[in-house]
């Protein structure tokens, strides 16, 4: 019926096999490096573009580009004639309009700028270029008649 040999050679040879992980043991999927969706230098998109992630742009992009809840980069081989609204908008590259992110903005050493910024904090690196006008703080939503005037600048770096 039951040979105890038979059983201490299964036990053994299922010793010397490596035991496959539990699944506790592998890394779950969140626990990757997370990837972030990116609009090709090769890519022209003319019209409006709209995501609920964040978005690396280094292509061409005409007409507007909306991310109000996420993080924008405009990478270095782009060259957007939009208007961006973001939470945190990063420029490498060139960009033509006006942009508007709920936090901060940050123009990097080889980007440009023309247009009207809004924002709560601004960061540019010598280097950059940016020509317009900046709108901030909390009167940044009343961007219309005195308060505005009280709270932006003319500014031409570069």
């Amino acid at each position: 019926m039951w040979n105890r040999e038979e059983s201490r050679t299964v036990k053994s040879n299922a010793a010397q096999q490596p035991a496959a992980p539990a699944v506790s043991d592998r890394r779950p999927h969140e626990a990757q490096e997370p990837r972030v969706p990116a609009v090709g230098s090769l890519v022209f998109i003319k019209g409006e573009l709209t995501a609920s992630e964040d978005l690396t742009v280094d292509g061409r992009v005409e007409g507007r580009i909306s991310l109000p809840d996420h993080s924008l980069t405009i990478g270095p081989n782009a060259h957007v004639h939009a208007d961006l609204v973001a939470k945190v908008v990063t420029l490498f590259g060139s960009v033509v309009g006006a942009v508007t992110a709920r936090d901060n903005v940050d123009i990097r050493r080889g980007a440009s700028l023309e247009g009207e910024l809004s924002c709560a904090r601004i960061a540019i690196q010598d280097g950059a270029h940016f020509c317009g006008k900046v709108v901030m703080g909390p009167r940044r939503a009343k961007a219309n008649g005195a308060d505005a005037e009280a709270s932006s600048a003319l500014v031409a770096v570069g």
